[in-house]
């Protein structure tokens, strides 16, 4: 799904003006797996991150209509757009460039193919991959990386 960003009231709209953002569950193993690759992919430090348990991730989920409590989605904010769930991936894949903008192809997949595939992974994302107890205590470099409130 792709929304405007717009959408959101002028508050968390103002706060995220000119960041792409990534916004991940930070106790889902396969969530901070993807949060690491992108740190490690990102050369040109495009994206900024928050945590969904933070204030900014929770004022994002609100503002969409989405569970506070339950991440099934990371959500990719890009070029003023707000994407979830197999879209978001893709956005994230296309901002970074070659090799890994091959994979943003995944967001032309027909949503009766990716909707039902991305949800499966979802939904039993901490059964296959596990779960954290705690968020990620990240270092100096990496914090620096997060919005403000962004919780880190």
């Amino acid at each position: 799904m792709r929304v405007a960003l717009t959408r959101l009231d002028a508050n968390t709209r103002d706060g995220l003006q000119g960041h792409d953002l990534i916004v991940f569950d930070g106790v889902c193993v396969l969530c901070s797996g993807f949060f690491k690759f992108m740190l490690r992919h990102d050369a040109r430090e495009r994206f900024s991150f928050a945590l969904a348990q933070g204030d900014v991730g929770q004022a994002l989920y609100a503002a969409l209509d989405m569970p506070l409590d339950d991440f099934q989605s990371n959500l990719v904010i890009k070029d003023g757009w707000i994407y979830t769930d197999l879209d978001a991936f893709a956005a994230a894949m296309a901002g970074l460039g070659w090799p890994w903008k091959a994979l943003s192809i995944l967001g032309w997949l027909p949503g009766v193919l990716k909707v039902p595939l991305y949800r499966v992974v979802a939904r039993n994302r901490y059964r296959l991959f596990g779960r954290y107890e705690t968020c990620m205590m990240p270092d100096d470099r990496v914090r620096a990386r997060f919005l403000p409130d962004g919780t880190v």
